[in-house]
């Protein structure tokens, strides 16, 4: 059986009455059905309950990107700056289900906002606007661009670590050009994050969680976008693909191992 892979949906307003929808990007549910190797599964921003719940039926979660920033309230940051768009419906499901992904041992990744949660949720916080920070550069592109190639295209270089799996990935080069689509970043790393990959600024841009039972991976920029086209964005896919499908695995043998043990 293909794994099921949980997608983390936003709580965004549709239609002329403004109706609240939970939604998530197609180019995610895209790459589930494609490298990924599973099938999608959007988790709607139902509040701190949907963890215990959902998690035991999932073989991977991937927390998206989104134009919404994470709540400061979550990292005891300053208020944002008026009009900033905010989602606690989305903070309130996320950060408790990525602490119980990784205790469990469930894949994750995490991309863009998410890489952002994945801080927050384990008690790092954020930097709010990084363009308007000394020393660094604009990370963001213009959510009105129209050209999609240029809204996406390669937009700096991140240093790697050695033997991080990005590095790996890409064959082992200490550099990769990145896409950038955000304005908030990591300020204080979380305890448990290992940072793998910089912006030439020093924003961080990659990460993985230290001890992790499981996968557990985040990045700033967007491979979900150009996995088409970009053999180290495919790779990460599949690599995460890879660990999703044995952990259905291991999540369908136990329960048929102990039926056959009963017979």
């Amino acid at each position: 059986m293909k794994p099921l892979i949980g997608i983390s949906c936003c709580v965004k307003a549709f239609g002329i009455f403004a109706t609240p929808n939970h939604a998530a990007s197609d180019s995610y549910v895209r790459v589930v059905l494609g490298p990924v190797g599973g099938i999608p599964v959007l988790l709607p921003a139902a509040g701190e309950a949907m963890a215990p719940q959902i998690l035991p039926r999932l073989d991977g979660l991937i927390l998206t990107g989104s134009r919404s920033n994470v709540c400061p309230d979550f990292y005891e940051g300053p208020p944002h700056a008026e009009g900033t768009p905010e989602d606690i419906a989305r903070d309130s499901t996320t950060l408790p289900l990525i602490r119980a992904a990784i205790a469990a041992g469930v894949p994750l990744l995490a991309i863009c906002r998410g890489f952002q949660e994945l801080n927050v949720a384990l008690g790092g916080s954020l930097d709010q606007r990084i363009q308007d920070l000394p020393g660094r550069i604009d990370h963001s592109t213009p959510s009105d661009q129209k050209l999609p190639r240029i809204r996406v295209a390669k937009a700096h270089g991140v240093r790697l670590a050695p033997g991080s799996l990005i590095a790996e990935l890409a064959g082992g080069a200490g550099d990769l050009p990145v896409n950038s689509l955000h304005n908030q970043g990591i300020a204080r790393l979380a305890p448990r994050l290992v940072a793998e990959g910089w912006a030439p600024d020093g924003t961080v841009e990659a990460v993985r969680v230290r001890d992790a039972p499981g996968f557990a991976h985040g990045i700033q920029w967007h491979p979900e976008y150009d996995w088409e086209r970009d053999a180290v964005s495919r790779a990460l896919f599949e690599r995460f693909g890879a660990a999703c499908t044995a952990w259905a695995a291991r999540r369908h043998a136990a329960p048929a191992a102990m039926a056959q043990a009963a017979e």
